[in-house]
């Protein structure tokens, strides 16, 4: 199995990073494939509505570095996002990666049966948040989960971690460390 991370947060050593390392390691452990990407780490414009990937070529036409990204993702058998809540949403850095996702999609999606070029894929969304309030943010991962599955991410898992901000930095609590094991060790075998 071939996994895929990209790790929203631009703190290295951030919560949701330590929560998508943790599911990664227990995959290795399992015998997975995986690469793991730091976006913040990356330059690369988000999408530009030019369309190219919709009339002219069939992948974004954008050849920077998320082009690495996106060809990994469009290999990968499952792709774990993970990122903080930051100001209400997913960060900058994974939100220019979802808008690019737009080219994963064939010309006539709207209307098609099949409307993306990926084969189907699991995904893992791993999301912390420093407010403690479940109720706060919880249409993040609703949002992002129709259109990721519209682009093919047919089985979807979220790991959810509140009340970890400032006063918690890179310190993940052990239940969402479980709780990344356990979701590989129910993904991956």
């Amino acid at each position: 199995m071939k996994i895929v991370s990209l790790l929203g947060s631009p703190r290295p050593n951030s919560n949701s990073s330590a929560i998508a390392n943790r599911f990664l390691k227990t995959a290795q452990e399992l015998g997975a494939e995986t690469t793991c990407f730091t976006l913040n780490r990356l330059n690369y414009r988000g999408c530009q509505g030019c369309y190219v990937c919709k009339t002219t070529l069939d992948h974004c036409v954008l050849r920077d570095d998320l082009a690495q990204v996106l060809d990994a993702v469009a290999e990968a058998d499952l792709v774990v996002l993970a990122s903080p809540v930051y100001y209400g949403e997913v960060t900058s850095q994974l939100k220019g990666f979802l808008d690019r996702t737009f080219s994963y999609l064939v010309p006539d999606y709207r209307t098609s049966a099949t409307p993306t070029r990926l084969s189907p894929k699991k995904l893992v969304f791993v999301q912390t948040q420093g407010h403690p309030d479940e109720e706060m943010f919880a249409d993040i991962f609703q949002r992002y989960e129709h259109f990721l599955k519209w682009t093919g991410f047919t089985e979807a898992t979220l790991i959810r971690a509140c009340g970890i901000g400032p006063g918690s930095v890179d310190a993940p609590p052990e239940e969402a460390l479980r709780e990344a094991e356990a979701v590989a060790r129910r993904l991956v075998s």
